[in-house]
């Protein structure tokens, strides 16, 4: 039996409109800016603007050719966050074993001045100001620990997957498009979802697998990006267009 839609997004009231587009409005800015989150996290990995495959490998498997995770952090994501004498020292301090009385005369007051700010008041963010949490970022840098791996995949799991579920179910009202096509597009960014968070933890074991950590993020980016440009232009610019008046034919 044919299935009957029984209203559409140009049908909406407008009350319903304002509700749903402010919705998307938001949601779209907010993909827009876990964008440059990540251009300016993952994105400054290895020291250079813009996202690389390098950038995903130094981030979740580790740049364990380039020494200690310290060292990784002061030449990628952290390198404007010191002047460069000051990264220099760190570099040289952890080169050298990370020796106390170093840290005593002159690390740990840098340390004070420029990683403490975050470092010392942001819990997910090991505190620096503890020569014993230095002590860990001064071993080999091996990637993203498997409780932050965790940590973070369910967040991402659970949080996105109820902003996908709004946007698509603003979508299913949009007209024009087969039953099929939404179905796909509808469960493409879950789709994508899941490969992008499987991906981390496959990149950790394997740095080959990190192309698909960019794959995932662009494919429900993409997708979420086409549902809400859809819905908003069926609400607002598709009506007045088959409103607009036909001009009389000239005589």
């Amino acid at each position: 039996m044919k299935e009957i839609q029984r209203f559409t997004l140009a049908d909406l009231t407008l009350p319903m409109k304002t509700l749903f587009s402010g919705y998307l409005m938001v949601i779209g800015l907010g993909l827009l800016f876990a964008g440059a989150q990540i251009m300016l996290t993952h994105g400054m990995a290895d020291g250079k603007v813009g996202l690389s495959v390098d950038d995903i490998i130094y981030s979740y498997h580790g740049n364990q050719e380039g020494g200690s995770k310290l060292v990784s952090k002061l030449n990628g994501s952290m390198k404007d966050n010191a002047p460069p004498e000051v990264r220099i020292a760190m570099i040289k301090w952890a080169e050298n074993g990370a020796p106390q009385e170093e840290w005593d005369e002159k690390i740990s007051m840098d340390v004070d001045q420029y990683c403490a700010p975050c470092h010392a008041n942001i819990p997910t963010l090991p505190n620096l100001t503890d020569k014993a949490a230095m002590d860990e970022m001064i071993k080999l840098d091996e990637g993203q620990s498997m409780s932050t791996l965790t940590r973070v995949s369910h967040i991402h799991l659970f949080g996105i997957a109820f902003i996908f579920f709004f946007v698509g179910w603003i979508f299913t009202y949009a007209t024009g498009i087969s039953q099929l096509n939404k179905a796909i597009l509808i469960s493409v960014p879950f789709l994508f979802l899941i490969v992008d968070v499987l991906s981390w933890w496959l990149t950790k074991w394997n740095p080959n697998f990190a192309w698909l950590v960019i794959i995932g993020g662009f494919g429900y980016s993409l997708s979420a990006t086409i549902m809400i440009f859809t819905s908003l232009y069926q609400m607002w610019i598709s009506p007045r267009r088959k409103a607009r008046p036909i001009d009389p034919p000239i005589q």
